[in-house]
C-alpha cells in the first residue's frame, strides 16, 4: 500500500491505497459515492469495495451511516478495514466473492433482502472482450474472471430489499448490457451520461434503479467533467471536493 494515505474528496477521507500500477480509487469512485442521497439509518452495501473508498465516502458525507463493504480480495479487504479505522468509521468488511453461491454468501454474512441501498462498480470487461492488465490487482478489478454483468447484478439484487435502490457506474458503451441486466428486476431507472468534455461522447453512465418498481425510466442531464482548458467544471470540482451536489 502507499506509505502515506491519499486525500480523497477534498480531504474528507484519508485512504491507504495499493501501490501505483494497481487499481486505485479515482473519479469512478467519486461519481458512485455521490450518486445517491442517503440517510444515517440506511443500510448501505458497497459491493466490490476494494479499499473501501465508495462506502467510506458515503459515511463521511452522511454522518452516522454504517456501510457494509464487500470485497473478495483479502489484501484489499484488509486495506478497507485499515481505512475505516483511520477515518473513524464503523464499517463491517465481509470477504466474499459476490458471485459465489448464495449459500457461501449467506455463510459469510450476506443475507437476502437485507440492504436499503447497494452501490457497485462492476468489472468493466469480460476476459474474452479485452486484454487484461498484467497487474493482478488491476486485472481483477477490471475483468470478470467468471460470470458476467448479469450475474453480478443478480447477486446485488439478492441482497437488496424490495423497493431498495441500486446505484452503479459503468462504461457508456455498456449501457445496453446494463439495461438488459436490470430488465425485469428494476424500475424507476435514472440514467446520467458522463462526458470528459462537452463536445466529446460520453465515457461513463451513472444509473440508479429501484428493485421491483414499475416506474418509468428517465434520462438525466449530462455531467461534464472538464472544461475546454482541461480543468474541472464547477460541478465536477464540487463532486471531487465533497461540496454540496444534489444528485438528479
Amino acid at each position: 500500500m502507499t506509505t502515506e494515505p491519499d486525500a480523497f474528496l477534498g480531504g474528507l477521507l484519508r485512504l491507504h491505497q495499493p501501490s501505483r500500477g494497481a487499481h486505485r480509487a479515482g473519479t469512478d469512485a467519486v461519481l458512485l459515492a455521490r450518486l445517491m442521497t442517503l440517510r444515517a439509518q440506511d443500510r448501505l452495501c458497497d459491493v466490490g469495495a476494494g479499499t473501501g473508498a465508495v462506502g467510506l465516502a458515503c459515511a463521511g458525507l452522511t454522518p452516522g451511516l454504517r456501510p457494509t463493504l464487500i470485497e473478495r480480495d483479502p489484501a484489499l479487504a484488509e486495506l478497507a478495514r485499515i481505512n475505516a479505522a483511520l477515518n473513524g468509521i464503523d464499517a463491517p468488511v465481509i470477504v466474499v466473492d459476490v458471485l459465489a453461491a448464495a449459500a457461501d454468501r449467506r455463510a459469510a454474512g450476506l443475507q437476502p433482502d437485507s440492504f436499503d441501498a447497494v452501490l457497485t462498480n462492476p468489472p468493466y470487461f469480460t476476459a474474452e472482450s479485452h486484454r487484461a492488465s498484467p497487474h493482478p490487482g488491476r486485472a481483477s478489478a477490471h475483468t470478470f474472471a467468471e460470470g458476467s454483468l448479469e450475474t453480478w447484478i443478480r447477486a446485488c439484487t439478492a441482497i437488496l430489499r424490495p423497493g431498495g435502490r441500486l446505484g452503479l457506474v459503468h462504461r457508456a458503451d455498456a449501457l445496453p448490457a446494463c439495461l438488459e441486466a436490470l430488465r425485469g428486476r428494476y424500475g424507476g431507472l435514472a440514467i446520467r451520461p458522463v462526458h470528459a468534455r462537452a463536445d466529446a461522447p460520453a465515457i461513463r453512465v451513472l444509473i440508479t434503479a429501484i428493485r421491483g418498481s414499475r416506474a418509468a425510466a428517465s434520462l438525466c442531464p449530462p455531467l461534464v467533467l472538464h472544461d475546454p482548458h482541461g480543468g474541472f467544471t464547477p460541478e465536477a470540482r464540487a463532486l471531487h471536493t465533497g461540496a454540496p451536489w444534489p444528485p438528479p
